[in-house]
Order: C-alpha cells, then sequence, then structure tokens
C-alpha cells in the first residue's frame, strides 16, 4: 500500500473505533493539564489542548516509523503495556486528587487565587518571612522549602517549564499506554515494511482521534474554571481507577472474581489428534468466556470476528500478542499442555477468556479422536 492509502486507512481507524478507545485510556491525563492554575499566564488555558495533540502525534509517528523500519522488535511487551498502565491510572488518580484539593481551597469562580508553589511567579512581592535572614525581597536560600514543602530551587524550575511544554510531553508518552485499536494499528505499520509508511498509518491514526481529544480538552478546560470541576475530578478518579485495575488484569496480578467455574463449550477432535475449539471475539467480550481442552494433546483455537472494531480484537495468550481481523478467523496453536488453566486478555485488559485444561476421562480418551 501506498502511505497515502495507509494514511487514510490510519485516519478511518481513529475516527470510527479509535475515538472512544483511545480517550477512554488516555483521556485522563487532560486532567493534569486542564486542572493546572498557571497564574493566569496568557494563552497559557488555550495552548495546551493542541500542544497535548502535538505530542501524541509527534510520538505516534515516530514509534509508526520505527515499527515500519525494524518490525515488531521495538513493540512493548504484554508485561511491560500492565506497567504502563497501572503507572498511568496513577498519575490520572493523583491529578484527580490535586484538582480536588485546589477545588475545596479556592472557589473555582474566583478570579483570584493563592499562588502556589507549582504555578507562575507572581508580580506581587510576598511579604517578608520572619525567619528570613536577609532584607524584604532578598531570595531564599535554594534548600529553603516553599510554603508547599517544595524546596524552593525545585519550585523555580518547575516554573519555569511553559504549560505547552508540559502539554506536549505528556501527550508523547500517551504511545506508551496505548489502546486496543492503537495496537491494531501498529501490526499495520509493522507489515507496512517501511518508515515512511508505518510513520503515515500512525499519524493517520492521531489525527482521526484528534476532533475527541479536542473536543475532550476544551470541555475539561471549561469545567475546570467553574464548580463543576468536583464533577471533572471524580470522571478522572474513575478512568484512573479503570486504567489502573485494566493493567492488574493485563498483567494478570488481579484475581478474576468474575470468571466462570465451569467451561461452556468444549473441544472438537480432528483425525490427527488435534483439539479445535472456536471462540468469537465480540465486542462485549469473548464468546464463550470459558472452554475446555484435555492435557497432553496439541489444541487450536480458532478466533473469529464480525465487524469487530473494539480492543477484543487484540489479545495477549502466554505472553504474545495476536491480532485479529476485523472479519474473519485467526488461529493460535497450542503445544500440548498439562492440567490447569489458560488465561487471555484483550490488548487493554478489560476482557478475559480462560481455556481449562483437564486431564483425559480416561486412558483412551487421549488417542481416540472423537466422532
Amino acid at each position: 500500500m501506498t502511505p497515502a492509502a495507509l494514511f487514510a486507512g490510519g485516519l478511518a481507524a481513529g475516527l470510527v473505533a479509535g475515538t472512544a478507545s483511545c480517550t477512554a485510556v488516555q483521556g485522563g491525563l487532560l486532567i493534569g493539564l486542564t486542572g493546572r492554575r498557571d497564574g493566569g499566564r496568557p494563552g497559557s488555558g488555550l495552548a495546551v489542548v493542541p500542544a497535548f495533540i502535538g505530542g501524541r502525534l509527534a510520538s505516534h509517528a515516530m514509534v509508526g516509523a520505527l515499527l515500519g523500519l525494524l518490525g515488531g522488535v521495538v513493540r512493548i511487551p504484554p508485561e511491560g503495556r500492565a506497567v504502563l498502565l497501572v503507572g498511568a491510572g496513577t498519575a490520572v488518580i493523583c491529578f484527580a486528587a490535586r484538582l480536588i484539593r485546589n477545588t475545596g481551597r479556592t472557589p473555582a469562580c474566583s478570579s483570584h487565587h493563592a499562588p502556589s508553589a507549582l504555578s507562575s511567579p507572581s508580580t506581587s512581592a510576598p511579604p517578608p518571612s520572619a525567619s528570613s535572614s536577609g532584607p524584604p525581597g532578598t531570595p531564599a536560600p535554594s534548600g529553603t522549602p516553599s510554603p508547599s514543602g517544595v524546596p524552593a530551587a525545585v519550585a523555580g524550575v518547575l516554573a519555569r517549564v511553559p504549560p505547552w511544554m508540559r502539554a506536549v510531553l505528556l501527550g508523547a508518552v500517551t504511545i506508551l499506554i496505548p489502546c486496543g485499536v492503537t495496537l491494531s494499528t501498529e501490526v499495520i505499520a509493522v507489515s507496512s515494511g517501511s518508515w515512511f509508511g508505518g510513520a503515515a498509518v500512525m499519524a493517520g491514526f492521531v489525527t482521526g482521534t484528534a476532533p475527541a481529544f479536542a473536543l475532550l480538552g476544551v470541555l475539561l478546560r471549561r469545567i475546570a474554571t467553574t464548580r463543576l470541576a468536583i464533577v471533572a475530578a471524580a470522571a478522572a478518579l474513575v478512568a484512573g481507577s479503570v486504567t489502573m485495575v485494566a493493567g492488574l488484569r493485563l498483567g494478570g496480578w488481579l484475581p478474576d472474581l468474575g470468571a466462570p467455574p465451569t467451561a461452556t463449550a468444549g473441544a472438537q477432535t480432528r483425525a490427527d489428534g488435534t483439539q479445535v475449539v472456536t471462540v468469537w471475539s465480540t465486542a462485549e467480550g469473548y464468546r464463550p468466556g470459558v472452554v475446555s481442552i484435555e492435557a497432553g494433546r496439541p489444541a487450536e483455537i480458532v478466533f473469529r470476528t464480525l465487524d469487530n472494531q473494539g480492543c477484543t480484537r487484540t489479545l495477549t495468550i502466554q505472553g504474545h500478542d495476536i491480532t485479529l481481523p476485523v472479519t474473519g478467523e485467526a488461529t493460535v496453536r497450542l503445544a500440548p499442555q498439562g492440567p490447569g488453566r489458560l488465561r487471555y486478555v484483550c490488548g487493554m485488559g478489560m476482557y478475559a477468556g480462560f481455556i481449562n485444561v483437564s486431564q483425559p476421562a480416561s486412558p483412551g480418551a487421549a488417542t481416540e479422536p472423537r466422532r
């Protein structure tokens, strides 16, 4: 495919499927920007949203180029993605907590607020402190803590970082917490075979999701300056919690309390002894959610899809990422397994499925194909 066709395909994927998926996973990070108080710095509120989108575009295009040039070598393994999802969820929860704290300290509709150590320097001189060793106006020593507990030197460095630069950096790191549709687009970048094609498809994807992020950012920015900021903070708490739980599930570090205790479908056995199980990958999860195979025999899990644009198109099983077509099927071959249970999960850690591996009912059952 030509780079133009790859860009168009990525654009369509972003508009149709990536909008809801990516904003659900990454949109909470905007709370960290829209909830900041930048001392009324001119243009600071208007610049952060496009800067955030620009950071996303740059990082995704760069990774797309690397994927097209080097292939799947540069892809983050499932365990790494799980850690990043947990970290992103934690960050979003911290952003929400800070927004709640700021809302409680100062009325959101007020036009003035007390300057903090992380906001831009105020033009009004602070009152002299009794502990100051110099005359009024003398800067405090670099090791002196600010009223917020942050050392003055550190607070000064943070205050000099322009809001748009913070937004660019935060947008760039979203490549490290991809949604399920992003993972599917990365597979296309790998298959493009060229750095230009890989960059084109990823750039098209980010462009397709840009309107949703722009709208979300503007809404959050306006809400953050009103008494509805507490609503935005509550939504961020939910988003951060969901992201953290998704990371824990993707890494297999969270018990699957809602898993059915027994299998709902068994395997058919071919003449060569290979067991075959069919699982449908739908937008609502995997159907059936639990299947059963016998230990000691090879097995094939056939995942089928029908116009599936959701995160269940990508799944992780035994440490390997599998990408399914929008409509069609893909077969995962398993070597003979011992008794136990195998678990697979979608690329976003939201939906899981299970394969129960049981002992054959009788010695002859392991060699006798089913009719």
